[in-house]
């Protein structure tokens, strides 16, 4: 797994991005490109920004049973798996507005840097190690970036 914290990992995941167009076709499932990368910044607005309801009671308790290791462990996510609601995507997005999005919050998360995530509390999960973190993140983008032929 690329740690998402070293700065020079973290550039080579933008030049990935930097790859795409408005045009680019995903290899499998039903977003296209400016809806993936606003699919992606999902990860980090439940991290800067507090736009999603945290869940509470059993479904946290559901989501740290069965989505928690899914996501934070090393194996790679299946083509076309289930995502959580707040992770679907269906509206039309703009292709640059989610790219920068996407670029800056990958850029803040190396600047705050791995000491940051440790033991951070997260949306749904509750408190992560930053090896945890790092799969989450890089993970997530890797799949999708994939998807993408990038």
């Amino acid at each position: 797994m690329k740690n998402i914290f070293d700065q020079k990992e973290s550039e080579e995941v933008i030049d990935r991005i930097n790859k795409l167009t408005s045009e680019t076709k995903s290899s499998w499932g039903k977003m296209n490109v400016a809806q993936m990368l606003a699919h992606c910044n999902v990860v980090y607005e439940l991290v800067y920004e507090d736009k999603h309801p945290k869940p509470g009671g059993i479904k946290k308790l559901v989501i740290k049973l069965f989505a928690k290791p899914i996501v934070v462990g090393e194996k790679p996510y299946k083509k076309n798996g289930m995502t959580a609601p707040q992770f679907v995507i269906a509206d039309s997005r703009e292709f640059e507005k989610e790219k920068t999005r996407l670029v800056n919050y990958i850029l803040k998360t190396q600047e705050l840097g791995r000491e940051h995530f440790n033991n951070k509390e997260s949306h749904s999960f509750g408190p992560l190690s930053d090896k945890e973190w790092n799969t989450m993140f890089y993970k997530h983008l890797d799949h999708h970036l994939i998807q993408f032929g990038v």
